[in-house]
């Protein structure tokens, strides 16, 4: 590959070799099956081709070939599909030992937060060797998260969160793009990725002046009055967050869900789009209260209170009777 007209991009994460490997079997494909229409398109038009003072002779159909001619080909493209999914599902399961990092998209920027509390804006910093799971969503449009060197796009939509996850494998500095057509300076809304190695990461990382992500979610919890009403054992008016995230959840009208990210979000937002089975509707909303980032710090210590006890993330605060009342996640 030549460095002044490469042929090919960086290959620096553990998925990009496997798209890779997909992209380059749909090419070969398609160049035989072109390559052999073209060959019996040209053979058929020589061989039956109209003589003078010759007639032509009729020709039998043979069920054989034709179902030869629409079987094969068809098992070989149905070899995209299952090939596709398969790197689809690995894309789109995030390991559970994924570092988690919080994205937020606007016009025309990448905001973005470690759980350790760093903040960036249009640079995301990783370990090499290591999985992280993005947690993206939108202030304004939809943007659209793109690392061509790690093969991952992801959508990254108003209202709701999206995810993709990778696992870098070569240190360096890569491109990160918005490639959704979001407004006049879409085109400007660029950034970098930088894999580092796990020492350098870890320096970096200290210098860090902000609390964790999940720490700052439970000072807001406490704030907003939330523990009034989420307290740690069945005395609540809501439901008790405690160990619950990643849990089913049984609602009023009979459905069961799962408490995820996304639900966290719009119960938060939304509290009576799904009520709790057992408690009633009388949670506030938030809407317009909270930023984009303060949800994702209250989503993160939600999640933290799935985690074995540690420090003081995992203990019940319980605030002054005077409090506003809080959110009812349900």
């Amino acid at each position: 590959m030549s460095k002044f007209l490469p042929l090919w991009p960086d290959r620096a994460s553990t998925i990009a070799g496997q798209v890779d490997a997909l992209y380059i079997y749909l090419v070969l494909v398609s160049a035989v099956m072109t390559l052999l229409i073209f060959v019996a398109v040209a053979v058929l038009a020589i061989k039956y081709r109209r003589r003078p003072g010759v007639l032509p002779h009729p020709i039998e159909g043979s069920p054989i070939l034709e179902i030869g001619w629409s079987v094969i080909p068809f098992g070989v493209m149905l070899t995209f599909f299952i090939w596709g999914a398969v790197i689809y599902f690995k894309e789109r399961t995030p390991p559970t030992s994924s570092t988690e990092v919080y994205v937020v998209a606007k016009q025309w920027m990448w905001k973005i937060e470690h759980m350790e509390g760093q903040r960036e804006i249009n640079e995301l910093h990783v370990p090499v060797g290591q999985n992280v799971k993005m947690v993206m969503t939108s202030q304004d449009v939809i943007h659209s998260f793109f690392i061509p060197a790690f093969r991952l796009k992801q959508d990254v939509i108003p209202g709701r969160y999206t995810t993709l996850w990778f696992n870098a494998t070569t240190p360096g500095v890569y491109h990160l793009f918005c490639a959704e057509y979001c407004g006049t300076s879409h085109s400007g809304m660029i950034g970098n990725v930088v894999v580092m190695s796990p020492q350098d990461y870890s320096q970096w990382m200290a210098g860090g002046p902000s609390a964790p992500l999940p720490e700052q979610g439970k000072q807001l919890f406490a704030s907003l009055g939330c523990s009034t009403c989420h307290r740690f054992d069945i005395q609540g008016r809501g439901p008790n967050l405690q160990s619950a995230f990643g849990k089913p959840v049984l609602l009023e009208d009979g459905r069961t869900v799962t408490m995820d990210e996304n639900y966290v979000r719009e119960s938060i937002l939304n509290p009576t789009a799904k009520i709790v089975s057992g408690f009633k509707p009388v949670m506030p909303t938030f809407q317009g209260l909270v930023s984009d980032e303060q949800l994702n710090a209250l989503v993160a210590y939600v999640k933290s209170l799935a985690q074995p006890a540690s420090g003081t993330l995992n203990q019940a605060a319980v605030a002054p009777a005077g409090q506003p009342q809080s959110k009812q996640v349900q």
